[in-house]
């Protein structure tokens, strides 16, 4: 079964280097798979040849964006299977799920896209702004006094957070999580070991997003007051900070992945 494998292995990423962890996972898939990498503007026009498409680190597709469109479209139509699956609700969509998931009353960091709604916010001496269709950061102001027109932006209050925790799951099965201790250092990460709270709370997004195969990762911060709230649900093409883990623990990664791939294709 072969596998087109989209990567951008010269993407800089800040703080991680999506080519070392591309190069380690396909260098393990290839006992399972037959692979060829592609970079993501490639997708499209080789994708026929393959039985799939596994999407990895390509990097935000904000800096592809009618690429993406296009290759998705094609996928669609010709009913090609991509991994993760297309109809992924989280930042796969956008950031609408951030909205929703507000209303809905869930555990994530107040979220509003019109600034005539700012009373619907904690009153707080800052707030982040940020395009709706963002990602890594891209065109994130922090301000007193948000401004856009209605539907552009996000707009939640900067809160005070003790740290930051990823959940990694493999379908609906948690495999890993790894947290950052000091909040200015977002990548420097560390194995976190989670309580059964912490995994309800993950899981809570996980089964959210109704994604029956594929890799997900639960971004949340730790607030002031304990709790923790959801900060992205990254199921597109979510870094796994694999070089961080014992051998055990990616060695388990590794065959969940490749039984998640063999489900998938035989689906």
């Amino acid at each position: 079964m072969p596998l087109l494998y989209v990567t951008d292995l010269a993407y800089p990423a800040r703080g991680r280097r999506y080519c070392d962890e591309d190069v380690f996972l396909t260098s393990r898939l290839r006992a399972h798979f037959d692979l060829a990498l592609c970079h993501p503007l490639d997708a499209q026009a080789l994708m026929p040849g393959f039985d799939a498409v596994v999407v990895r680190n390509s990097g935000p597709v904000l800096h592809y964006q009618e690429a993406y469109d296009a290759f998705r479209a094609a996928a669609l139509a010709a009913g090609t299977r991509v991994y993760n699956p297309l109809t992924g609700r989280g930042d796969m969509a956008g950031k609408q799920y951030l909205l929703d998931l507000t209303q809905a009353g869930y555990p994530v960091i107040p979220t509003i896209d019109d600034p005539a709604r700012l009373a619907l916010l904690p009153d707080v001496p800052s707030y982040a702004v940020k395009p709706k269709q963002g990602a890594d950061s891209i065109g994130l102001i922090f301000t007193a006094n948000p401004s856009a027109a209605p539907g552009e932006m996000l707009i939640q209050p900067r809160i005070d957070f003790a740290y930051e925790v990823s959940f990694y799951f493999v379908d609906h099965t948690f495999q890993y999580a790894l947290y950052a201790p000091d909040p200015a250092r977002r990548w420097d990460l560390t194995p976190y070991e989670p309580s059964a709270a912490d995994l309800a709370f993950a899981r809570a997004f996980v089964d959210w997003n109704t994604l029956d195969h594929g890799i997900q990762r639960v971004d949340a911060c730790r607030a002031a007051s304990g709790e923790l709230l959801l900060v992205e649900l990254e199921d597109l093409n979510p870094y796994l900070s694999l070089d961080l883990l014992p051998a055990e623990v990616q060695d388990r990664f590794i065959e969940s992945l490749t039984q998640s791939l063999h489900s998938f294709l035989n689906s």
